[in-house]
């Protein structure tokens, strides 16, 4: 069953991947969530540099997972006006556009990030 899991989010992920890309006036937020965290990072594919990075692990903040998506959300976007950089191109990474994901990417566009 978790083989089925990994294989069907992989095929959606390079599905999701061969339509977007991120440049550096306009890079993707890609998400990465794992059972306990949470990740976001902006990265310019053009150049293959990450711009921005965030986690929940190097948060100092208690809370539901949910809560700290939402932290980790303002995070990157704050990070993300600090270098100039105001829209971005959302990579779900596979993930189902719920839960944790959905609240993290509301928490950034709700702290200016557009997409």
């Amino acid at each position: 069953m978790a083989t089925k899991k990994v294989q069907r989010r992989t095929r959606i992920k390079l599905q999701i991947r061969n339509k977007i890309s991120g440049s550096e006036a306009k890079p993707r937020l890609s998400v990465f969530r794992s059972n306990k965290q949470i990740e976001a990072q902006l990265i310019d594919d053009v150049n293959g540099k990450t711009l921005a990075y965030v986690s929940s692990a190097k948060l100092d903040a208690k809370g539901s997972k949910s809560e700290l998506s939402k932290l980790v959300g303002q995070k990157v976007a704050e990070e993300a006006k600090s270098k100039g950089i105001e829209s971005v191109v959302f990579d779900r990474n596979g993930y189902l556009y719920h839960g944790r994901v959905k609240a993290l990417a509301d928490a950034a566009r709700e702290s200016g990030l557009q997409f």
